[in-house]
Order: C-alpha cells, then sequence, then structure tokens
C-alpha cells in the first residue's frame, strides 16, 4: 500500500496567493470580447487559470512525499553448524534422518506463511535444502554464524534461528557472552559421553630459530582413561623418527608436557611432525598429530643504533625495532657507550652528521662499510653535511622549524603498511621537521608527506632512495617518540608505527630485488581453510613495472604432488587465488617469457593443517542449553522435533509492516511537464484555430 503527501517549504498561505495570480490572469486575458463562444471562453480561461497557479506553485518549492508500506512475513531461520566434528563423532545415519527431518519442519513452516532461510558457517553459501548439506568445516565458530545470521536478516523479520549443533565451539569468542534480539531453539547433536582417547592438544615452539641452534618443541597432551599408561610420542621430519619419548600418561594430570630439542640445520622452511602411538581401545587416532614448521634463518639482523646525544627517539625506535625477534639492536652514544666494530646489516642515525663533535666515528663506519642507513633529522643535525651524503633529499633555506603530522603515500607500494595506517596517523601529535625547500633525486620514492592541519602538502616526510644494491632512507621529523606512545594509548599496541619502522629495516637490509619477474604468496603462512593468494610483478628491462604478462604458476607439495596455474598479471588485479590446500610446506615455480626471453622465480610457504575439529570428541549440549534459555527458548533433540514444531507454530510470531518514506520535488516530475505543456499547446492551438492569438 503506498501514499504520497504535497509539503510545501512556505506557508500554505501561499497557495491563495498563487490562485489568485492565476485568476487574475486568466480574466485579463479573456474578460475581453472573443470571436468565439462564451462557454469555449470559459475553458480556455479555466485552463489557463490552471497552468498559471501551478507554475506559482512550483515557485514555492513543492516535495512529495511518498509513504509505502509493504508486509513481511516472519522469518525462521536454520542456522547448520556443518562441522566436521559432527559427521566424525555422530550416528552417520541418525544425522542423515534428522537432516531430513529438519528440512521437512522448513518446508512446514512455509506452508504455514513464514519465510524460511539456512545459513551454514561458510559465508556467503547459498543452500536451498539441509539434507544436502555436507559438515565438512573445519573450524566452528557459532558466534560468526548467528551475528552473520542477525546482520543478513537486519531488514527482515526474523521471528528466531533454529540452531542445528554440537556446541563445540573452536573458534571466535563464546556465544553465551553475547546479546542476541532474536529467539534461539537449539537442537542438539554429537555424544556427550566422555570418550576413551589420547589427545596431542597442541605444539609449542618458536617460529623462526637460527641455523646451528637446538631449539625446543613441546608438545601438549592430554587423555581420558588411559591413567597409569604408557604412551610413545614420535619426533619426526620427512617421515624419518629423530627423537622418540615414552610417557607415563598421570591420571591426576589433565595435561602433560613432552619436551624434545632439536638441531637447526640448513636454511629456509623445516616441516616437523609430533605422533602419538595409537592406544588399545583409543576411540580415535585423528587427534594424535601435530605439525610444526618452522623458519631456519642465518642469524639476527643487527643494527647498530647511533646519535649525537640521548633523545626519546631512541628509545622508541629501538622499541619498534625490537619488536620483530629477528632483529637486534645495537646503541651508541658517544661519551656513554662506546662502537662496537661489528658487521651491522642496518644503521639508524639520529641526528647524525650533527652540529657537535663525536658522531664520527659511526659516520664512518657507515660509510667505509657501505651500510644501508636510516638518517633522522633533528634541530641537533647538521643541514650541510647532510646534503653532502647525497642520500636522496636535499634540504635548502632551512633555519626555522615547523609541527606536522604525517600522511601515507598511497602510490609507494614497495612494501605495505596496515589497512588501518592512514586512520591511526592522522591520530599521531606533530613532529618537528625544518621549515625549507626539499628536493628529491630521480631514485628516491617518497613514503610519508608533510600534513599541516588538515592540509596535506607534496612535501616529503619520509624517503628511500634505491642507489644500485643500496638502499637509504630518510625520516625528516623529530619527536616521533610520541607517536609511538600516542598509539600506544589510544590502541593498546602501536602496530602501525612498528610496522613502519620493521618494514624499513627490512627493505634496507635487504639487497635490491633486480628481477624481472617476482611471484610470491601473500602470507608466508596459510591454514588449510584459508585461500591463498599469489601475486605478480613483472618489468621491463629498465626496471619499470609491465602487465599483461602470461605467467605460470606451479605449486608442488612435500609428496611431489604438483598443480599448474595460469594467469596474466594487469595493473589492477595482479594475482591469482590458487584456493585451498591441505597442511604441508609447498615449493613454487613461477615462469613467465618476458622481451623473448624465459625468467622464472621460485620460493615456498607453509599450510598449516587446522585439526581443530578431531581435538574435542564431546558434544557440548549445556553450551546450547544456555543460548536457548538466555533468548527464552529450551534445548531440544533430534527426537522432539515435532515439539520445536509446535512451539514454532505456538509463538505466533506475527508479520511486520514496513515503512518506507521517499522525497522528491514536484518540479522533476517529468510527467507534469508533459501535462502543463499539452495544455499551453492546446489552449494556442484553440485560439490560432479561432482567429486569435
Amino acid at each position: 500500500m503506498s501514499t504520497f503527501r504535497i509539503l510545501t517549504t512556505y506557508s500554505p498561505w501561499l497557495i491563495l496567493a498563487c490562485l489568485a495570480a492565476g485568476a487574475l490572469y486568466a480574466w485579463l486575458l479573456y474578460s475581453k470580447r472573443t470571436p468565439w463562444s462564451k462557454s469555449l471562453n470559459s475553458v480556455l480561461a479555466f485552463v489557463r487559470f490552471v497552468v498559471v497557479s501551478f507554475i506559482c506553485f512550483l515557485l514555492l518549492g513543492p516535495l512529495v512525499r511518498y509513504i509505502s508500506n509493504t508486509t513481511v512475513k516472519p522469518t525462521i531461520v536454520f542456522a547448520v553448524d556443518n562441522s566436521s566434528s559432527i559427521a566424525l563423532f555422530s550416528d552417520s545415519v541418525k544425522l542423515r534422518q534428522t537432516q531430513q527431518q529438519i528440512q521437512q519442519l522448513a518446508e512446514k513452516l512455509q506452508d504455514e506463511g513464514y519465510n524460511t532461510s539456512i545459513q551454514t558457517l561458510s559465508p556467503g553459501e547459498r543452500v536451498q535444502d539441509i539434507s544436502n548439506i555436507r559438515f565438512d568445516q573445519e573450524a566452528t565458530n557459532l558466534n560468526q554464524l548467528l551475528t552473520g545470521t542477525r546482520n543478513e536478516q537486519e531488514r527482515q523479520n526474523l521471528a528466531g534461528v533454529v540452531l542445528l549443533s554440537d556446541g563445540i565451539v573452536n573458534q571466535g569468542t563464546s556465544p553465551t557472552y553475547a546479546n542476541y534480539n532474536f529467539t534461539i531453539y537449539p537442537v542438539a547433536l554429537g555424544d556427550t559421553v566422555p570418550k576413551k582417547d589420547v589427545i596431542l592438544s597442541s605444539l609449542r615452539y618458536n617460529k623462526v630459530n637460527y641455523s646451528g641452534n637446538r631449539f625446543p618443541i613441546e608438545a601438549e597432551l592430554q587423555h581420558d582413561g588411559f591413567g597409569g599408561t604408557i604412551a610413545s610420542v614420535a619426533l619426526k621430519e620427512n617421515g624419518k623418527v629423530l627423537e622418540r619419548r615414552q610417557v607415563t600418561l598421570q591420571p591426576n594430570r589433565s595435561v602433560q608436557l613432552v619436551p624434545f630439542r632439536v638441531m637447526a640445520g640448513g636454511l629456509g622452511k623445516r616441516h616437523y611432525e609430533v605422533e602419538v602411538l595409537p592406544l588399545q581401545g583409543e576411540f580415535t587416532t585423528l587427534n594424535n598429530t601435530k605439525h610444526a614448521y618452522i623458519d631456519v634463518v642465518k642469524g639476527k639482523i643487527k643494527v647498530l643504533v647511533a646519535a649525537a646525544a640521548p633523545h626519546p627517539d631512541i628509545k622508541a625506535l629501538r622499541a619498534a625495532i625490537e619488536s620483530n625477534e629477528n632483529y637486534e639492536t645495537e646503541l651508541f652514544i658517544p661519551g656513554l657507550t662506546t662502537l662496537k666494530q661489528q658487521e651491522y646489516d642496518v644503521a639508524v642515525l639520529h641526528q647524525l652528521p650533527g652540529r657537535v663533535t663525536g658522531g664520527e666515528a659511526a659516520l664512518n663506519l657507515v660509510r667505509q662499510k657501505q651500510i644501508p642507513a636510516l638518517y633522522i633529522i633533528g634541530p641537533q643535525s647538521n643541514i650541510s653535511a647532510y646534503n653532502r651524503l647525497n642520500v636522496g633529499v636535499s634540504i635548502g633555506g632551512t633555519g626555522d622549524v615547523d609541527e606536522v603530522t604525517s600522511a601515507v603515500n598511497n602510490n609507494f607500494s614497495t612494501f605495505k603498511l596496515p589497512e588501518e595506517a592512514g586512520q591511526r596517523m592522522q591520530q599521531y601529535p606533530p613532529a618537528t621537521v625544518p621549515f625549507a625547500e626539499f628536493n628529491l633525486s630521480p631514485n628516491t620514492e617518497t613514503v610519508l608527506y608533510q600534513q599541516v592541519g588538515r592540509v596535506r602538502t607534496t612535501r616529503p616526510l619520509l624517503t628511500v632512495q634505491t642507489t644500485g644494491d643500496r638502499r637509504n632512507a630518510t625520516m625528516l621529523a623529530s619527536g616521533t617518540w610520541q607517536w609511538r606512545i600516542s598509539e600506544a594509548a589510544a590502541y593498546e599496541q602501536p602496530a602501525v608505527f612498528d610496522k613502519l619502522i620493521t618494514n624499513l629495516i627490512q627493505l634496507l637490509s635487504a639487497p635490491r630485488n633486480k628481477k624481472r619477474l617476482n611471484v610470491y604468496p601473500l602470507r608466508e603462512e596459510y591454514s588449510s581453510a584459508d585461500e591463498i593468494y599469489f601475486e605478480a610483478e613483472t618489468y621491463n628491462q629498465a626496471l619499470e613495472p609491465v602487465y599483461g604478462q602470461n605467467i605460470t604458476l606451479r605449486i608442488t607439495g612435500e609428496d611431489g604432488t604438483a598443480k599448474t596455474f595460469t594467469f596474466t598479471n594487469s595493473e589492477n588485479q595482479a594475482g591469482v587465488n590458487i584456493g585451498a590446500l591441505s597442511g604441508g610446506r609447498y615449493t613454487y615455480v613461477a615462469s613467465a617469457r618476458l622481451g623473448g626471453n624465459l625468467h622464472e622465480d621460485k620460493g615456498e610457504f607453509v599450510v598449516e593443517e587446522l585439526q581443530l575439529e578431531a581435538l574435542n570428541a564431546v558434544a557440548d549440549h549445556n553450551l546450547l542449553y544456555q543460548l536457548g534459555s538466555n533468548t527464552g527458548s529450551r534445548l531440544y533433540y533430534p527426537a522432539q522435533l515435532e515439539q520445536l514444531e509446535e512451539d514454532l507454530l505456538q509463538a505466533q510470531h506475527k508479520e511486520l509492516i514496513v515503512s518506507d518514506e521517499a522525497l522528491k520535488d514536484l518540479v522533476d516530475l517529468r510527467w507534469l511537464f508533459f501535462v502543463v505543456l499539452a495544455l499551453i499547446s492546446a489552449e494556442w492551438f484553440i485560439r490560432k484555430y479561432n482567429g486569435s492569438y
């Protein structure tokens, strides 16, 4: 049902003035003697009265308010926890029967005038028949399922949600802590009887270790019903047993740790497997194995942090650098610490070259060893000496200072900042920069721009220079320690500041990539539930980006199984989605023909097997009971589906009337223009036809 109403922005009494204007105009035009009949004269006068009055009315800016009322039927959503734990630990015949009965319930509700919808743990999945749902999801997040249902039905008449689940939650927050504005009707699946089982619940280890060192792997062992039994736990690599331990399962200890120590030999990603050998009478062996993927690296990157004098920036920079466990810093301040003569990968020079002497030793070391450096410019910097270094930025006419904040250069793509970087950096307090002219060399890129108040300028704040295989960076701001503190105060962790600094250190320490083909996964680690994306970059001989190249990507697993993908990189979409893979270590080889020559790129990545659904074989019906109780319902079992149907129908959910209101200027209605035009044209034609103007 739709209604409309005409509103004006002026007093309605002005409509009388519009009518008076129309009447006066018609009287002045048709009160004279005319060559046509009196009745025709009255009709023409009325037409002119209507047209003039309406045009005057349009000058009042009238609006048309449309109100449409739509009746929305109540909706019952069937939210199905299609995780693999249900299929693993439920009777398959009974599960199939329950699915069919739930589908029949949905059809009966439709016959009674309800709308029904089906939601699963897979976001965006469209399911038409509950009987066809496969229980194969590798994790259970019931809060996400219920919250997603609420969001999807936001403009609908959501009467209730029938939740089909075993109550086991292994991802996200517990749904019992959330407030839902709809009734939940939980249907309990699975078995609540404890099983006699041994569970390898988790592994503890450092994901990055250094070659030649021994590192620990600790296995966390749980059991139920095997107190006093001896279990054999083996550590393997590539199927070969490295170490085996015999563990007596204590009846009064729910968790036992089994430690291993492994020698990190070789570089790259290593795949270790910890397995508990099956015991007699064990319910399932699906939870007896865990995998560890460890990156063995050469050693920590050493960063020299040198300064002319103590400054709060130094502590903030060191804390940010050391937030990455692969980096370690060495501090040098003349008169306070000594400069250790060792191999450094990167140098951070705070206000060096300086106006006072003392920092020459660090500058000479950087120059002699050709160490990539991050220069921090401040009030004590010697600008003339800095300009002579030719590290990408020339500062001219300085003397005064300015207070600025930072703005991210979205065109800088050498490394990526977190998505929230732009928003958080806008909230950083101002830092001090030289008020000067800045000239960039051709081989220098801007990472951050200066922003004065709300005005974003083109003056650089942070730059990166690339010369041959070496890079240097310049931060033209002092007082950035406030950035880290303010972000930590607002967001608990200074993630953006730390990521900016560690990315800079990583970029400076890495040799310049001269490859013309660069193919890489977006992440080095995925889970078996993730879709895996690869990005691709191609360059011409001048190392300028080129697009439209045909790239072949070959993925090989540990068992030798290979998959091949072919795609074309473009400016807006450079990569490819290869879908999900099972757990393991994978290598890849990408190839493309550039300028008539074949180029290749290689690498590796890890896919971790989640194994969450096999960890717990005991259903949590208490959680389902709380969900029902918290929303004014109760817990149902598969044998009580008739009672569930009766309760749903007796709830007498009402239809919802939704009103939509829209305002539109009357003058924007095109059909009114043609009506007015038709009336004026008809009047003109009749007057002309009868010998008048």
